[in-house]
């Protein structure tokens, strides 16, 4: 590959929307919430590579046959966010749900790291 592509290749990867992020945090994990309106199911990608998890998404708008958008706000069609996920989260066991361009990651954490109830025996 040349010099040229793989500088216009790396632009293009790093040109992207970031999506408005909520995470919440509980004793037994985090839910994450990202909005990634105008993208969808097939054009998302969730992917995790050691503690890093990168959401990725393509905006598809389709217009009607025979017009043509006069304006857009939305100049990059695509989102990416990258996190860094704590050693107290287990990758394993995380679950996606999409819903009206609404992404929720459930991330819980490993078993050791979640709080457990001791019980006090009386003798």
């Amino acid at each position: 590959m040349s010099e040229t592509v793989a500088k216009t290749e790396a632009v293009r990867d790093e040109a992207a929307l970031l999506p408005p992020v909520d995470v919440v945090e509980n004793a037994s994990g985090i839910t994450l919430y990202a909005d990634l309106p105008g993208v969808p199911k097939e054009q998302l990608r969730l992917q995790i590579e050691a503690d890093t998890l990168t959401i990725e998404g393509e905006v598809r708008l389709d217009m009607p046959e025979g017009m043509e958008s006069t304006h857009a706000e939305v100049s990059l069609p695509r989102y990416r966010r990258a996190f860094t996920l704590s050693k107290e989260l287990d990758t394993e066991k995380i679950t996606a749900e999409f819903n009206q361009g609404v992404l929720k990651l459930t991330i819980p954490k490993v078993a050791h790291a979640q709080p457990k109830r001791v019980e006090i025996r009386v003798e």
